[in-house]
């Protein structure tokens, strides 16, 4: 694997030996380095100030600093990447399958457990999902269990779990988590004061289940104050759950039948079909919304502000707020690539890019090799 990183690095959290943002692909260095391949980024997950990358092996690594995240001394002086829980027994190999991030916390489904999960980090509406008032949780003591009824229960070990269902997606915004289970039930919790985690409004300190949806939900994506779900592509059925303040509702396509996937940033949505299409919808201060003209697209990845896609002959595009360089160098007086879309330099890769990964103002791409 050959991880490369640009953008906002003020925190380390790019993981590339420095704290600079940089707005060109930047190699990502890690410690200890991989005696062993750790497989292709399975997942990215970027948070204010950190970063999760969960490889295909369920290695986990983390850059960046944000409270209640275990601290490599050398990884954090030399801003690298640390693998997660070294020295530590909790991790091991093929462990981890699903992450995400709030602002400040991180989530992670493991494998072998799947309706268990591991919450660290901090949060003062909710954002770990284990019971009222708690706002930190420390890495060795941070399980907790989607059960029937859900209820965040600690535990002290994984032999007790008594499976309801295999989660299957897991998605967060900056202060609110969903996570779709496999017979089709989705359950949040963090912040849900716009009505995100569906109603009655207000923070969800424990996992909640969402009520009121009339299909099966496959994937989720969430906003700043939105949560959007889908179910099978072939019906096209979806759900926006949450604030409307920038006619995301109001603009809404009426189903999103072929998609192939979802993405939002913190005002928008997108979607991209079998046929290489996005549609988007919401806000466009940035240029964040898909331009008029792309290419047929193969994979896309969603930010804060702003989106990469990697087009069939395997180019790297970028576009909206890059005022961190996370959308390459070319960009505005006003640090957006508005309306257009700025191609990312990828000369000084050797191999073909086959992965991208779009965080808070960071960017992400890595090759098989």
């Amino acid at each position: 694997m050959a991880l490369y990183a640009f953008g906002s690095n003020g925190s380390g959290q790019l993981g590339i030996g420095h704290k600079e943002d940089v707005s060109s692909p930047s190699l990502c260095e890690f410690i200890p380095d991989p005696q062993e391949h750790p497989g292709m980024p399975l997942s990215i997950a970027a948070g204010g100030n950190h970063t999760l990358v969960v490889c295909s092996s369920g290695q986990v690594y983390l850059a960046g600093s944000a409270k209640g995240h275990p601290t490599d001394q050398a990884a954090a002086e030399y801003s690298i990447f640390a693998r997660l829980g070294v020295g530590s027994g909790l991790f091991g190999p093929a462990s981890v399958k699903l992450c995400s991030t709030t602002w400040e916390a991180s989530l992670m489904v493991l494998y072998g457990n799947e309706n268990a999960m591991l919450s660290i980090g901090s949060g003062e509406r909710g954002e770990l999902g284990r019971g009222t008032g708690l706002t930190t949780a420390l890495y060795h003591s941070a399980y907790f269990h989607i059960g029937s009824p859900p209820s965040g229960t600690l535990l002290e070990g994984l032999a007790s779990l008594r499976p309801k269902a295999a989660i299957k997606d897991l998605a967060s915004g900056v202060s609110h988590t969903v996570i779709v289970l496999a017979d089709g039930e989705v359950y949040g919790w963090g912040n849900g004061r716009k009505g995100q985690l569906g109603e009655p409004a207000g923070i969800m300190w424990e996992p909640r289940k969402i009520e009121g949806l009339d299909f099966k939900v496959t994937r989720a994506v969430c906003g700043r104050e939105f949560t959007f779900l889908v179910g099978d592509p072939q019906t096209g059925k979806y759900a926006i759950l949450g604030t409307d303040k920038w006619q995301l509702k109001l603009q809404a396509p009426t189903s999103v039948i072929g998609w192939k996937d979802i993405g939002a940033s913190w005002g928008s949505i997108f979607i991209l079909n079998q046929s290489g299409k996005i549609v988007s919808w919401g806000r466009d201060d940035h240029g964040q919304l898909a331009p008029e003209g792309l290419p047929l697209i193969e994979k896309m990845a969603v930010g804060s502000e702003h989106v990469l896609a990697l087009t069939k002959d395997s180019e790297v595009l970028a576009w909206g707020w890059g005022e961190h360089g996370n959308c390459g160098p070319d960009i505005d007086k006003d640090g957006d690539v508005k309306h257009r879309w700025g191609k990312i330099d990828t000369s000084g890769i050797n191999n073909t890019v086959v992965g991208i990964g779009a965080g808070c103002a960071t960017s992400w791409l890595w090759t098989s090799v």
